[in-house]
């Protein structure tokens, strides 16, 4: 079977980092938090990391991305967090406490490492990302799965939404972005 191409002339089962980028541009966010994730690294980390119009914050911990989003939400600014989802895993506390419960926008773009293309991430064969989507769902944040451009138009809504209604939302990235 054949992949129909896009207007851009890209396969329509890719994911492009640029058009990441310029989507979370779009809705306002100027500063990146980030934790080194495998696969994000080469189509959307380096590509932020060298972008002049966003501030780029390491962090060490995924948990400490959580309260410097909420505590620059208090002056105004825009943030997004990427991780992978093992992180996302590991800052469950953070984001129940600060995110749900204190009620603040902490956005999430979260990579899904080793996800199969194409599968639902509660049908993957990896115990840790089929356990994602019914994790967030318990905590009734909002999620979206990005897996092809296509699916890149969710972004900037769910950002908007995020800071809107001041509640946690997770973009879920389930393929590695196209470094473009």
């Amino acid at each position: 079977m054949t992949n129909s191409a896009s207007e851009e002339g890209t396969p329509a089962d890719c994911l492009t980092g640029s058009l990441i980028i310029d989507a979370v541009k779009k809705s306002g966010v100027n500063t990146i938090l980030t934790v080194p994730d495998k696969t994000t690294s080469e189509g959307l980390l380096r590509p932020i990391a060298a972008d002049e119009e966003l501030r780029h914050i390491r962090v060490c911990k995924e948990d400490e991305t959580v309260g410097i989003s909420a505590a620059m939400s208090y002056s105004g600014q825009r943030t997004l967090i990427l991780i992978q989802y093992t992180g996302l895993l590991d800052s469950m506390n953070a984001i129940r406490a600060i995110g749900c419960e204190y009620q603040m926008p902490i956005c999430m773009m979260v990579g899904l490492l080793s996800k199969e293309p194409g599968v639902a991430p509660t049908e993957s064969k990896r115990f840790g990302i089929r356990i994602v989507e019914p994790i967030l769902d318990t905590m009734n944040i909002d999620r979206h799965l990005i897996e092809t451009d296509d699916d890149i138009g969710l972004i900037t809504p769910a950002i908007n939404k995020c800071y809107e209604t001041s509640s946690p939302v997770a973009m879920l990235i389930g393929r590695p972005p196209l470094a473009a």
